[in-house]
């Protein structure tokens, strides 16, 4: 079948189900109609996926006979949960009945009959095959510069963070600082910074590419710029002239390393519920009280972007202000020694390499000129605007880490050998290998897709969120198949693949968990409706 065909009968189905959840919220709360609502966004994200990998393959015009294998198989796939039951979590499969739309899922699974019943178990040991003898399916952009930054990026991470990443996930060791040095010079902290501040003002699709390549590696090298990605745009686009002057060019080139200070005991993903307070004195310094938690990098930082109320009166996200804090460089002896501020270590089972914290504020000082922008009551807003960058990036960071344990099941399938043969002649690790590779291809695209939508200028939280959703649940899927493919030796810490999984398990979680995307995209979906 036709992949443009199949398309259009998903959407056709994807707009029944857009109907379908309208008329719900018409009558009912979209807190009441959570499954329903969180399945259409399933829906929703799974055909805009099929959509970039039909655009994908396209675009290589046949030049990798890998490329139409793995749309196919992408498809079949996407198509069968679409009509069968997509997986919103190990134990919650939405089905068409959830919504009301049976009728409509039998049309689309009438429609690409042929897709579906056709038997791909020779096309998956093909692509297993094509791996094995060193074949990848196409990755190139299309242009020469964005081809020469992965390649840049990616000989770096073999040469620097592979050989490496597991001894420092095991020691719970931050990241070395000639490592961080390193990454500072090929440009990593200021790829979307503006270059009238010292950055490289490029895309983010550009960062995608970085993010993706670094995390490969490990996730905790790919996520390190992601506090300078958030400080740079909220700088860039919230703060003024003399806190861009003064911020941005030291954000670039690494001479500061950002933490993001959001996130509250209880509080979760309900910002607007924030008690850390941040009150001015007649001197004009701030003087900030609270606690956080959740705080990544936060000892070896030495810039807190910190949401506070400011406004005690006002309710919700209305008193909320974004504070721009310095703070001294945190040591093994002493990782806080700022005045009126201290911490703890937070263990975690995975995402290690820059450690997380809970931090407690007793009076602490920030300047006069901290407040971002010179605006109260905006903190709130001014972190909405970096949330689309944030997530596409978190998507990068998944698709990197997808990568990473695809190649990892390989490596071993080929060396291990049972009953006289490599694993990998076993149709059950074939299949894992070919459908990772399927799943990884996926959510790269899409995530490019929401890289493209936000370089376009216009609004994509729903791209953003999309991309996100797919690629953490790739990320887990392809860790937890590589895992299984390891066997018993999989579970043992020495493999790296065990680091591997524990690092995919925090992406459905940070940046906004799967639940918090899900209702995102439902929601704005709806709303674009109207």
């Amino acid at each position: 079948m036709d992949l443009r065909q199949a398309l259009q009968a998903a959407d056709i189905y994807r707009a029944a189900s857009a109907e379908a959840l309208a008329a719900r919220l018409a009558v009912r709360p979209i807190d009441h109609e959570q499954r329903a609502a969180h399945g259409f966004a399933w829906v929703a994200t799974t055909v805009a996926a099929l959509d970039a990998v039909q655009a994908w393959c396209e675009s290589g015009q046949g030049a990798n006979p890998l490329d139409a294998k793995i749309a196919a198989l992408a498809f079949a796939e996407g198509i069968g949960q679409l009509v069968g039951g997509l997986a919103m979590g190990q134990n919650e499969i939405f089905r068409p009945a959830d919504l009301g739309v049976g009728a409509a899922a039998r049309t689309l699974a009438n429609s690409c009959s042929d897709l579906l019943d056709s038997d791909h178990a020779a096309m998956r040991a093909e692509i297993a095959a094509a791996l094995a003898d060193g074949h990848w399916p196409s990755e190139t952009l299309h242009d020469a510069d964005l081809d020469a930054i992965r390649d840049q990026f990616r000989r770096f991470t073999d040469a620097e963070i592979v050989p490496h990443a597991h001894g420092w996930h095991l020691a719970n060791a931050l990241i070395p600082d000639a490592a961080v040095r390193a990454m500072a010079d090929l440009g990593t902290f200021g790829v979307c910074i503006p270059e009238d501040f010292g950055g490289l003002g490029l895309s983010k699709l550009v960062m995608c590419i970085v993010t993706e390549e670094l995390s490969r590696g490990w996730i905790g090298a790919g996520s390190l710029g992601t506090r300078s990605e958030i400080a740079g745009e909220l700088i860039a686009m919230g703060g003024t002239d003399a806190q861009k002057a003064h911020w941005l060019p030291r954000i670039a080139s690494g001479e500061i390393l950002p933490t993001a200070v959001f996130t509250e005991p209880d509080v979760g993903s309900d910002l607007g519920s924030l008690q850390t307070r941040a009150r001015q004195e007649a001197s004009g310094m701030w003087v900030i009280d609270g606690a956080k938690t959740w705080i990544t990098h936060a000892a070896r930082s030495d810039l807190m972007t910190l949401l506070a109320r400011t406004l005690p009166d006002a309710k919700g996200y209305a008193g909320l202000s974004m504070l721009l804090v310095p703070k001294p460089r945190g040591t093994e002896s002493d990782a806080f020694p700022a005045a009126g501020m201290s911490g703890s270590e937070i263990e975690v089972l995975g995402y290690r390499g820059m450690r997380e914290y809970a931090l407690q504020f007793d009076a602490m000082a920030a300047p006069a000129d901290a407040l971002l922008g010179g605006e109260e009551g905006e903190g709130f807003k001014q972190l909405m605007r970096t949330f689309e960058g944030a997530r596409i990036q978190t998507a990068a960071r998944a698709v990197g880490v997808a990568r990473r344990a695809l190649e990892l099941g390989l490596d071993y399938a080929l060396t291990r050998k049972q009953f006289g043969k490599a694993i990998l002649h076993f149709p059950r690790v074939t299949d894992k290998l070919a459908m990772s590779l399927v799943d990884f291809v996926t959510a790269r695209e899409l995530s490019y897709a929401a890289a493209r939508a936000k370089d376009s200028g216009r609004r994509c939280d729903i791209e953003a969120g999309m991309a996100k959703l797919l690629a953490a649940r790739a990320a887990w899927s392809n860790a937890d198949a590589s895992l299984q493919i390891h066997g018993g030796n999989g579970y043992a810490l020495e493999y790296e693949i065990s680091r591997v999984l524990c690092d995919a398990r925090i992406l459905n979680i940070f940046e906004g968990a799967a639940e918090i995307q899900a209702q995102v995209i439902a929601r704005g979906l709806i709303e674009r409706r109207n």
